[in-house]
């Protein structure tokens, strides 16, 4: 079993890497956990002021429970695996039934902000991009799927999503045994990392070429070379 946590700005291309790792694998191969699901249970706070939460600082998310549910997972143990409702900001009673499989995926903005969380990974990954970048994908999702003006997402831009990255998202890329930049744009690095991944599964990677060997080897020596630094 191989535990990978993939974490990186809102709208760096996490979805992106995360979709290509699993259409690589088959249904009984991988789970993905996402960090979505393990939002702090707000029922006991009162409706008016639930809409006030800051969903992208640490102190939102239960890392206990998560922490505990990857655990069960490594031991061959199923979970329970919490459904968050965004229009109640509580949890639903039902439950998703997640059984273990030879890859964890631990998705999230801050899948790499929590130290315990961290030590129970085997591969770390930080979705890299540049902050206009972000910024204009974050606008085309929330302008034209989601309905807002272009004036509400600026504003929660600059007043969640920016200080909340500098603060804490950014300062996780030090954490990382692989960074991925240009987010889901890098074709090149995802197919590494997806070969790489199913070489760890035990499948017969006959398709990897000693130069994308080589290619994955430098990856990985760069990040640790930074963290030394």
């Amino acid at each position: 079993m191989i535990i990978i946590g993939i974490a990186g700005g809102t709208g760096s291309g996490k979805t992106t890497v995360v979709k290509s790792i699993v259409d690589s694998l088959s249904a009984d191969e991988v789970a993905l956990l996402p960090l979505d699901s393990y939002y702090n249970d707000s029922s006991h706070v009162p409706v008016e002021l639930r809409q006030s939460i800051n969903f992208d600082h640490p102190n939102a998310f239960d890392w206990e429970l998560l922490s505990q549910h990857v655990a069960m997972l490594r031991r061959g143990e199923a979970i329970e695996q919490p459904i968050y409702d965004f229009l109640t900001c509580t949890r639903q009673k039902e439950t998703l039934h997640v059984e273990p499989r030879k890859v964890i995926i631990i998705e999230g903005i801050l899948a790499l902000s929590d130290k315990e969380l961290c030590k129970l990974m085997d591969l770390k990954i930080f979705v890299d991009a540049d902050p206009d970048e972000r910024l204009i994908r974050v606008m085309q999702r929330d302008v034209v799927e989601r309905g807002r003006t272009a004036e509400a997402v600026m504003e929660r831009y600059m007043r969640v999503l920016k200080p909340m990255h500098l603060e804490f998202i950014e300062p996780a890329k030090r954490y990382a045994d692989l960074i991925i930049p240009q987010g889901g744009y890098n074709k090149k690095a995802i197919e590494i990392l997806k070969m790489y991944i199913e070489k760890i599964v035990g499948r017969e990677a006959l398709h990897m070429s000693s130069g994308s060997v080589l290619c994955l080897s430098l990856l990985f020596y760069s990040c640790q070379s930074r963290k030394e630094l």
